[in-house]
């Protein structure tokens, strides 16, 4: 487990660390070109002898979007990294989280031809607090924590890009699922008398990712994730993400964030998530 770890903390990071060794005073002749967005958005509502009743209320979700990508002669290196965090307290109910997310991908490219070129590529998916699920008497178990699940794949195979808004790859590759207390998520069935610990599946990666800015003030991007093990075809793996989002002005921006999952590791049935968010947003580079 600790070569895998530390094979993918190398594929993910290295982009951003030979990026501030190559960092230049004249960045016209670097070959990275990066990207990082902050955002902050804030509701709160409160009561006091209010006839129409109500209950007092609070949430916030901070996010981070970055990109480094890098071109040299022959050769690409992408990474993306998407991090967010947010809770909300409904009147005295305490802290309840709304968001919490670690997504990293990096993608190295040779490339070979126009279209099509071999990749090699490297994902990790996880959270960074304790979630749990809360009952109709609000009382909750904990189901889950930082880096437990986490979920690491390694592809290699050949990517499409028919237009630069529009990446397509499909490759080979391995997908760890990674726990420790809560080992549902890596559990083997077929194995009554233990839970393991780490569930490792090889299996076929195809992977879709647009990124179209519509204009100045508008930008839409998708990105749809699969995964078919080798045992178990039928039963493939689904992460999709879409996001749309307005700016208002500099600071200001509005977007609205969908998300579905399909995986049997992850729990029964389909999964959705959807977020509207108004508030801060800002360009650090």
């Amino acid at each position: 487990m600790k070569r895998i770890l530390i094979f993918n903390c190398w594929l993910l990071l290295c982009p951003m660390l030979l990026q501030a060794q190559e960092a230049a005073p004249d960045s016209a002749k670097s070959p990275w070109v990066t990207h990082l967005v902050g955002g902050f958005q804030m509701t709160q509502v409160a009561f006091k002898d209010w006839a129409q009743g109500g209950e007092n209320a609070m949430a916030w979700i901070a996010n981070l979007d970055g990109q480094a990508d890098y071109k040299g002669g022959i050769s690409d290196w992408s990474t993306v990294y998407k991090f967010a965090f947010g809770q909300t307290r409904i009147s005295d109910k305490g802290l309840r989280k709304i968001d919490d997310k670690i997504d990293v991908s990096s993608v190295y490219t040779y490339r070979m031809g126009v279209y099509v070129n071999p990749f090699v590529s490297g994902t990790l998916k996880s959270q960074f607090a304790t979630g749990r699920k809360y009952k109709n008497d609000d009382t909750s178990i904990k189901v889950s924590r930082f880096f437990d699940p986490a979920y690491l794949t390694q592809a290699f195979g050949v990517g499409y890009q028919p237009i630069p808004q529009l990446k397509t790859r499909l490759g080979i590759g391995i997908r760890e699922v990674i726990t420790s207390s809560y080992r549902q998520y890596s559990d083997d069935t077929d194995t009554l008398d233990k839970r393991e610990r780490l569930k490792v599946d090889g299996g076929i990666e195809p992977v879709v990712s647009l990124e179209w800015p519509i204009n100045e003030d508008f930008f839409f991007s998708t990105k749809v994730e699969m995964f078919f093990a080798f045992k178990d075809m039928g039963n493939a793996s689904l992460r999709t993400d879409h996001s749309l989002t307005a700016k208002v002005n500099k600071y200001i921006s509005t977007s609205i964030h969908v998300q579905v999952i399909r995986d049997k590791t992850a729990g029964p049935g389909t999964q959705l998530k959807e977020a509207l968010t108004f508030g801060l947003s800002y360009t650090f580079m």
